[in-house]
């Protein structure tokens, strides 16, 4: 039976991700894998996360990777050098050192392609997913970026969205509120659980859910 999973924001944590996808869930090419943004930045392994997910891709791996604020920024930077400074205020450095580079202007093609096709949003099924949020209060949530984002939400009203679950990342939460929202039955699913804070009490942990079963996967 193919399976289906989410998998929240990894920051550089390599190690982990790769523990995850080939220990943990086991991942085969008949799964179909939603990566929910945030690969890079705050972790020292930005580099080695991108080229594990074009290495996926490339081998025949069904593996949908999202746009996350943190790609937002590093391509905000590339079209306008003014914009460094909110990079540099969010993890920026640490990437700009593991792709062994001083400028963002200096990253390979071959980067910079996996960056600029990065999709907004995946809708599969009854399933929506996206790195943060809808904007509930507008027409057409799926017209803006911004808030897919850089915005969460506990519940959403628009039609659009109503029948939808909303899996997403972008807001650290406790594994073990993690784990209670499935308990709830929730609209909305967060599986981001802070893989790089491993200091804090609670997190560290990166996560991924099989969307069928409702399986919670951590390393």
């Amino acid at each position: 039976m193919k399976r289906l999973f989410a998998l929240g924001d990894i920051h550089g944590c390599f190690d982990s991700l790769k523990e995850l996808v080939e220990n943990k869930i086991q991942l085969n090419k008949g799964d179909k894998l939603i990566l929910l943004g945030d690969y890079i930045d705050r972790g020292n392994k930005s580099k080695e996360v991108v080229d594990y997910i074009i290495d996926l891709q490339e081998k025949g791996f069904d593996i949908i990777p999202l746009l996350g604020n943190h790609e937002m920024l590093l391509l905000e930077t590339l079209e306008d050098e003014k914009n460094l400074s909110k990079w540099i205020q969010n993890g920026g450095v640490k990437t700009l050192k593991n792709f062994n580079i001083e400028s963002v202007n200096d990253i390979s093609p071959k980067y910079l392609e996996f960056f600029k096709n990065l999709q907004n949003y995946y809708s599969f099924e009854e399933f929506l997913f996206v790195h943060a949020g809808c904007n509930d209060k507008v027409v057409n949530p799926f017209q803006d970026t911004y808030s897919m984002l850089w915005k969460s939400q506990a519940t959403y009203t628009s039609p659009l969205l109503t029948n939808k679950i909303i899996v997403h990342g972008h807001r650290p939460i406790s594994i073990e509120l993690c784990i209670k929202q499935f308990d709830e039955n929730k609209q909305v699913i967060n599986i981001d659980t802070g893989c790089v804070y491993k200091e804090k009490v609670g997190y560290g942990k990166l996560t991924s859910i099989e969307l069928y079963s409702k399986m919670l996967f951590s390393v």
